[in-house]
């Protein structure tokens, strides 16, 4: 007599791969933020680009991502997860191939922000897929434990990856890697998923999608302006201002509109509110230690790019070790709000042992230890901020939530880019007018960002503290009254099985087997 496979296994199993599916996507997404960072000198050593248009090729890929991420989060709502995960990932192949193959810096540039149009649409398709398949409690933790530690460590791993195809191979493999993951993305997404797109599709609010992504593109734009003139500078004002306001008839435009774009309920929720605005402040501190920590490795210290990348290798580590213990084990018993503010916490402990940084450091005992701490403060905020600020949304909303998450992480990340930057040049330029020479007054222009940085952290653990209150993770029963049964395997490829929850499951005992004749 045998026993055939049980269904509800089958799906189980299929959820931990389509897991590996959106990580694999936020994974190419996040490293491609930094991945060209350690090879632009020698791609700018090949296309004979000027320093002023080098800062192009990182900000072409931020300004088309940042601006059309809403947008690409409700066309994955509007046509599926399915085929927006094979479209966008094939996009962003291609345009990786065209810049692997660039022989002109407008051809790089083109690419980048190909490739930023692309991630636009992959990132929230990523986690809002992950969002609609993982609805059980402990299996939900569990999933944005790993997947949050990407979006912690990506970074990271860019820098390292970079560093190690350009010095080993050459600088246009750090666009040609992007091939290898684009291709795991689409074959996974045909074998795994069916495309659940709505049978009713509701008008594209398009008044919505032009404000918010001008708007976007105008505060991105901006900030990278600043970041590269002044924050005086007329054009800088003038985008700044400009998104601001487009951003503000886009509100207003959303709370008046039958089928708006970001439907307020999305983000008047207290504890999806309070996850937006923490992702935003942690990507503007964090951008502290992953940029000019990289450049004091470099300039300071004489690290080749090989060397900067292994140097942030235990901070990766910490972060994926922290991320899955703390969604499986602490989020439970302490809410989110507690989880993220000591986070924020420890990054600015962290933040703030960097500023002892001299000339001559050890990096066992001054650098060391402010990764560790910072690694584990990001393990504890972005699985938390991943995982509450998609939770409860409705199935047609959960591409836009996503991409509300992303959009602040990706904002947030540009504002301190900007700000750090300009921050960190005015402190070198005073220091070095009195009697310190050149590389002193670089050490304590990065030593001053990191200090702005400590201080960013700190308001959010006080910010994280005061909106989430006493939130805590949703138990089955709420997310069965929300709408979603609990343990639903949705963008599956083989009919759905509803699962039973873990409550039931512990009074029932296990299913057991069907049978079939012998």
């Amino acid at each position: 007599m045998t026993y055939a496979t049980s269904p509800v296994n089958d799906v189980r199993q299929r959820r931990w791969w389509i897991l590996v599916l959106a990580a694999v996507a936020q994974l190419m997404v996040i490293l491609d933020v930094t991945v060209v960072n350690v090879a632009l000198p020698s791609a700018q050593a090949a296309l004979h680009f000027s320093n002023a248009d080098r800062q192009w090729i990182v900000t072409a890929y931020s300004l088309t991502f940042g601006s059309l991420l809403l947008l690409g989060g409700k066309l994955g709502d509007l046509f599926g997860r399915r085929w927006t995960l094979v479209g966008s990932a094939a996009g962003f192949a291609f345009a990786s191939a065209a810049g692997g193959a660039a022989q002109s810096f407008g051809m790089l540039a083109g690419a980048r922000a190909a490739q930023g149009a692309a991630a636009a649409m992959l990132a929230p398709a990523a986690l809002s897929l992950l969002n609609a398949t993982f609805t059980r409690p402990a299996e939900r933790n569990k999933a944005f434990g790993i997947y949050g530690a990407i979006g912690g460590s990506g970074a990271s791993v860019g820098l390292l990856l970079g560093g190690v195809l350009t010095q080993l191979l050459d600088w246009r493999y750090v666009m040609f890697v992007n091939l290898l993951f684009a291709a795991l993305v689409v074959l996974g997404a045909l074998a795994l998923l069916d495309n659940q797109a709505p049978a009713n599709k509701p008008r594209l609010d398009t008044a919505g999608a032009v404000t918010v992504s001008a708007g976007l593109f105008g505060i991105v734009f901006g900030l990278s302006h600043a970041e590269t003139t002044s924050w005086s500078n007329p054009l800088t004002i003038g985008c700044l201002a400009g998104g601001v306001v487009l951003l503000a008839l886009f509100g207003w435009i959303e709370a008046r509109a039958a089928e708006p774009l970001l439907p307020p309920r999305i983000l008047t929720d207290r504890t999806r509110g309070a996850s937006y605005v923490s992702v935003l402040i942690a990507a503007a501190s964090m951008f502290g230690v992953f940029l000019f920590l990289t450049y004091y490795l470099q300039r300071i210290l004489g690290y080749d790019p090989i060397e900067s990348g292994l140097a942030f290798l235990p901070m990766t580590v910490v972060v994926v070790t922290t991320a899955t213990v703390a969604s499986t084990r602490l989020l439970p018993r302490v809410g989110p709000g507690t989880l993220v503010a000591i986070g924020m916490l420890l990054g600015a402990a962290g933040m703030l042992y960097l500023t002892r940084l001299g000339l001559h450091p050890s990096y066992v005992s001054d650098i060391l230890p402010s990764l560790l701490s910072i690694g584990v403060g990001l393990g504890l905020i972005f699985p938390t901020v991943m995982n509450n600020g998609t939770r409860g949304v409705e199935p047609a909303d959960a591409g836009v939530a996503s991409a509300t998450v992303n959009t602040s992480q990706q904002i947030g990340g540009s504002i301190g880019t900007a700000l750090l930057s300009t921050v960190a040049a005015s402190a070198t330029s005073a220091y070095l007018s009195s009697v310190h020479g050149p590389v002193r007054a670089a050490v304590h222009g990065y030593t001053t960002a990191f200090m702005w940085s400590a201080a960013f952290f700190a308001a959010g653990a006080i910010l994280a503290a005061v909106l989430f209150g006493r939130a805590k993770p949703a138990t089955a029963t709420a997310v069965a009254q929300a709408g979603q049964a609990p343990g639903r395997a949705t963008e599956s490829r083989r009919p759905l099985v509803v699962l039973r929850s873990s409550e039931q499951q512990d009074a029932d005992g296990p299913t057991p087997p069907p049978r079939r004749a012998a």
